[in-house]
This record gives C-alpha cells, structure tokens and sequence, in this order.
C-alpha cells in the first residue's frame, strides 16, 4: 500500500492501481469511496478503510470498525 498526500490531495493504491482518492474543498475532504465529506483525519481514516477493503474483505473487523467510526465521527 502506498498512501500520497499532497496539500489538495490524497491517494492510496495497491500494486500499482489506485484503489481510492481523496480531494480537498471548502467543506472538507471529499473521498471517492466514502459519501460525505470528512475531515482531514476521517478522510486518511476512508483511505486505509478502502485499502484494507480491498486486501481482507468485508467482514474484516478492521473494516468493520473503521466503517462504523467514520459514519458516526
């Protein structure tokens, strides 16, 4: 996994492909795999969520965690 941030952007990929991105605007981080805007932190937080989606599934109690940790941070 290899997570990029830059000052308006975020990225994590996975061998290569991006698995997930993130963009900075006026009211917050809007992150392609997540349906509201987060902070700066929930927004890193969806990222590694999306990566750790991809490599252990959906019933990963990390997945499952960080899921309900962002609908409800």
């Amino acid at each position: 996994m290899a997570l990029t941030i830059t000052e308006n952007t975020m990225s994590v990929t996975l061998d290569g492909r991006t698995i997930a991105t993130a963009t900075r605007s006026s009211a917050g981080w809007h992150v392609s795999t997540w349906p509201v805007p987060l902070s700066y932190n929930s927004a890193i937080t969806a990222l590694t969520l999306a990566e750790r989606l991809a490599t252990h599934g959906e019933n990963d109690p990390f997945v499952l965690a960080w899921r309900e940790e962002l609908a409800h941070g």
